[in-house]
């Protein structure tokens, strides 16, 4: 019974306690019972051979699926449905009848947007066929009975990666566009395409930019600055001001260490550096160091004691002011989350607290729906991430980048091998994607505590669950007002997930839901005419999402601007601006740094 204690339902683990009890047959042919699938299974992963958990999930739905027979029927008769459907508008294309294709791509999917895919109906029966496929195994594995709802998502995530891997656009025999490309070429473009196979062989990644594009410090990450701060695990860069008076109170903005932190500061036109320098505030942000092998130990307290509370506290030094507005991007959020709960215990009073009043950037605390991320998340995978990562000291950030692109495999993965292989076309010049490719790495012991402690005992809601620095972890202490902001396509730290940090602080809340995803969402300058659009309104403590989505307000362009409306006004009276290094604090290296030049 002991296969049965993990994901499988009380029905299924009834049955198989009764099919056991029965006499056995040894004229019976040898077929493996549910219960003996599920063991082996089990006995795959422990072993290491399926360390992502691959293969459980899809067996289980499986399982399910054979101890369901109504449902089963019910799903064959809905496909037959679709089948028969896909027949008729088949025949009809094929003698030249008008014919509506049955099933459309989703709004976000491309693959069939080139109209040699609707015109001709040999390529519209391919894609119908290969739509009718795909969409029915997803709907299947959605429904499955008897599942929880995790384990249903993690079986139709490896089934979709599969179908999408499988699709027509991906091969050249199959894709009329890469057919007629190569014809109209002489063949050149197929050259091209083995050319450009050959380049990604030799950096070991499909490339989706050309690293030779880009330089940090030369066209990425140029607004000049100084570091004025730098410890073992950070840099912290103060930039030289843009305006002759500044607000008195500066902002200070903790970046994500998974990434590098120049993705707010990419070009004049993209960098959130920028247009707060010419908004009139002091910046400073933090530069993480990438981890070496030696670095193995550093902790996640580490990170919140030496890394944010130190950038915080040379801003409060270098402009002599009592308290800062503090920001956090992603996990770079949730880690002045953290500090914001430690300081408040520590504090106590609130004007005592260095953070007068604090922006989230699509931030998770509570990590019970934390998005696509959460089929590589269980304690299988975990213990297995573990042992791979004690050896090294280290996860490699080329790994973790595989993983994120895997999550959108159609336009990280497959859309860069069509265009790059079957086209022959260069990859584009596109300064996110270099940034995204600019990988970094997680300290052994921080990313083995934050996957287990966070992602999978969710302990950062817990009041008091988590002590770091001496001081119990309770967001409820929090009491400084709140900007968040959250992105409505994001799928590695979803809108509705990003909001429940409202449920969890009882201070003040503005939330905002910006249109697009985790980085284009928040990498949101105001341009005209606007591009994106944003919705915003005051959150309560006892309002589920939908409830402030209800209330919310929804308004064309940038939330940038209504951000500064709510954040100037308390950000307390103009003064000289400050230069970007004093005696005190003195130039350690102009920005952007050397830690972000670390491979």
């Amino acid at each position: 019974m002991s296969a049965c204690r993990n994901t499988a339902a009380a029905s299924i683990c009834h049955r198989e306690f009764t099919m056991s009890r029965q006499k056995e047959n040894h004229n019976a042919p040898v077929v493996a019972s549910p219960a003996a699938t599920w063991k082996a299974v089990h006995d795959v992963t422990e072993a290491g051979i399926d360390p992502l958990g691959i293969a459980a999930p899809l067996s289980h739905a499986q399982v399910a699926w054979m101890m369901h027979p109504q449902e089963l029927a019910e799903l064959g008769a809905k496909f037959s449905g679709d089948l028969m459907a896909f027949t008729w508008h088949a025949w009809n294309r094929a003698l030249g009848l008008p014919s509506e294709d049955p099933i459309q791509p989703h709004a976000d999917d491309t693959r069939f947007a080139d109209p040699a895919w609707k015109d001709s109906a040999t390529w519209d029966i391919v894609k119908e066929w290969y739509l009718l496929l795909t969409r029915n195994v997803q709907d299947a594995l959605y429904d499955t009975p008897a599942l929880s709802g995790k384990e249903r998502r993690r079986a139709a995530f490896w089934w979709r990666k599969w179908l999408n891997a499988m699709a027509p656009t991906n091969f050249l025999l199959t894709n009329p566009v890469a057919m007629a490309k190569a014809a109209e070429t002489n063949g050149e473009s197929l050259v091209r395409g083995m050319h450009n196979f050959l380049e990604d062989l030799r950096a070991g990644n499909v490339r989706m930019t050309r690293p030779e594009d880009f330089t940090v410090g030369r066209n990425l990450a140029t607004t000049p600055g100084a570091v004025v701060f730098r410890n073992r695990l950070l840099e912290v860069i103060h930039y030289a001001p843009t305006t002759p008076q500044v607000q008195a109170m500066p902002i200070v903005i903790v970046t994500p260490w998974i990434n590098k932190f120049y993705i707010l500061d990419l070009n004049p036109k993209k960098s959130l550096v920028k247009y707060l320098l010419d908004q009139g505030f002091p910046v400073f942000i933090t530069s993480w160091k990438n981890p070496t092998p030696e670095m193995r130990d550093v902790t996640f307290e580490d990170y919140i004691l030496e890394g944010v509370n130190e950038a915080i506290e040379a801003a409060r030094g270098f402009c002599g002011v009592k308290q800062v507005h503090a920001v956090g991007y992603c996990i770079g959020g949730t880690a002045l989350s953290t500090w914001m709960a430690w300081a408040n215990r520590k504090y106590g009073d609130v004007d005592k607290v260095p953070v007068a009043h604090w922006t989230l950037l699509t931030t998770l605390v509570d990590f019970s729906r934390p998005g696509d991320i959460e089929v590589f998340i269980d304690e299988g995978s975990v213990r297995w991430l573990t042992q791979a990562m004690q050896g090294k000291g280290f996860l490699d950030g080329k790994e973790m980048a595989a993983a994120f692109r895997l999550l959108r495999s159609n336009s990280l993965i497959w859309q860069y091998v069509v265009h790059g292989y079957l086209y022959g076309e260069a990859p584009p010049p596109f300064d996110v994607l270099y940034w995204n490719m600019d990988t970094t790495r997680m300290p052994f012991a921080m990313h083995e505590w934050y996957l287990r402690e966070l992602y999978l005992h969710n302990n950062l809601i817990r009041g008091d669950a988590l002590t770091l620095g001496g001081q119990p972890i309770d967001l409820g202490r929090i009491r400084q007002p709140l900007y968040a902001v959250s992105a409505e396509d994001d799928h590695i730290a979803p809108w509705q997930q990003c909001f429940r940090i409202c449920t969890h602080v009882p201070a003040e809340k503005r939330f905002v839901r910006s249109s697009s995803g985790h980085i284009l969402g928040i990498v949101n300058p105001p341009v005209t005419p606007p591009k994106r659009s944003y919705h915003v309104g005051v959150a309560h403590r006892r309002d589920r999402f939908e409830q402030w989505q209800s209330r919310a307000e929804e308004h064309p362009g940038s939330w940038w601007e209504d951000w500064m409306a709510w954040l100037k006004p308390q950000a307390g009276e103009r003064v000289d601006a400050y230069p970007a290094a004093t005696k005190r604090y003195p130039k350690l290296a102009e920005a952007p740094g050397t830690y972000v030049l670390e491979s």
